[in-house]
């Protein structure tokens, strides 16, 4: 399925975006990750992810958003973006979790170039439970998140 929403803006439904899983979690700390990525067969880069996320004990998947077909910002020189939220449950600690994650990013092919620079996967940690979190690794909630298309568009899906 597909449904443009402006020119520049399209929702994609695929067979694990949008997600619902029924699971009775009892891990301690709620987290909604925001995943991006232009370079290679996107959709294919979050299939496994959302495989890898399911079947590690570590997480307990709640559900998935739609995926966005999006404009970049910052560097304006490449290909649009597919965006989605993930929601998940979580025993790790934000510093934990945030390691878990980039090794993630590592294993499905990201490369840190430049900021803003074309990827393969990009995870980012929107909310982490109710935490404030400003350190020099990790700020929670995602710095700018509610300016985010990228964000905010599939949030009001899930």
């Amino acid at each position: 399925m597909k449904k443009k929403l402006t020119s520049q803006l399209t929702i994609f439904k695929t067979s694990n975006f949008p997600r619902k899983i029924k699971i009775n979690s009892n891990k301690k700390y709620c987290v909604t990750i925001g995943i991006g990525g232009n370079i290679g067969n996107t959709k294919k880069f979050f299939d496994k992810l959302f495989l890898y996320l399911k079947s590690d004990t570590r997480f307990d998947v709640l559900i998935t958003s739609p995926l966005l077909l999006n404009p970049p910002f910052g560097f304006l020189e490449q290909n649009h973006f597919l965006n989605g939220i993930i929601a998940l449950k979580t025993n790790l600690a934000p510093n934990a979790f945030l390691k878990s994650m980039q090794r993630l990013e590592k294993r499905l092919g990201r490369k840190r170039s430049f900021q803003d620079a074309p990827r393969t996967l990009d995870i980012d940690i929107i909310f982490f439970d109710n935490k404030k979190i400003n350190t020099e690794k990790l700020i929670i909630p995602h710095k700018n998140w509610a300016h985010r298309e990228s964000v905010t568009i599939p949030l009001k899906y899930m």
